[in-house]
């Protein structure tokens, strides 16, 4: 039976990222830095639902994925797809795998998912965050600004800050210069402009 265009949900696609000042986000599959309460920030983001039973869908690159401690899993209200053409099996803790960014978002917008999945996240790296920013259901960028220089050879890609508007005073997102280890940083939320959803 094919999937009618109704039964088709679109759902918000976000960016989550930190970045240091040369738009570096990691370095040889680790993080730069060590920030615990910034990790902590993309943590209460990703997992959050306005609606209990719901859930998130994190969408990662295989390198990404593999890069990330395993003590961080599972997490709750979230599914995660691994995206990945050379993987044959789901990696554990992982509940889907798919071959692009593409087809992780229409497994959360058709059915049986439709109807659970409420913000899909792209959480890296390079490429799945490239994919998501063109993507025409990506409408908010969550960009902590790491103020220093770290020596990574992963970078965010670059945006068009034009299209992606820095947003003053979002509700639950200090405004304040954090520090973290005699590191300074600060959490940013750029809204996508005009009518490209």
């Amino acid at each position: 039976m094919e999937k009618s265009r109704e039964e088709v949900q679109q759902k918000p696609v976000r960016v989550i990222a930190a970045v240091c000042r040369n738009m570096g986000i990691g370095k040889d599959g680790k993080l730069p830095w060590h920030l615990p309460s910034e990790f902590q920030y993309f943590l209460n983001n990703v997992t959050k639902v306005s609606t209990p039973g719901k859930m998130n869908m994190l969408i990662w690159g295989k390198l990404c994925w593999y890069s990330h401690p395993q003590t961080i899993f599972p997490l709750p209200n979230v599914l995660h797809v691994v995206l990945s053409t050379t993987l044959t099996t789901v990696p554990d803790h992982a509940h889907f795998l798919c071959q692009d960014f593409e087809s992780a978002v229409q497994l959360a917008a058709g059915p049986p998912l439709s109807g659970m999945i409420e913000t899909i996240w792209s959480v890296g790296g390079t490429q799945v965050y490239k994919d998501a920013l063109n993507h025409p259901w990506c409408d908010l960028v969550y960009l902590t600004d790491i103020m220093a220089d770290f020596d990574c050879n992963v970078f965010f890609p670059d945006f068009d800050r034009t299209v992606f508007k820095e947003q003053e005073n979002v509700p639950g997102v200090p405004k304040e210069i954090q520090e973290e280890n005699g590191i300074k940083y600060k959490f940013q939320v750029f809204k996508k402009m005009g009518g490209a959803v």
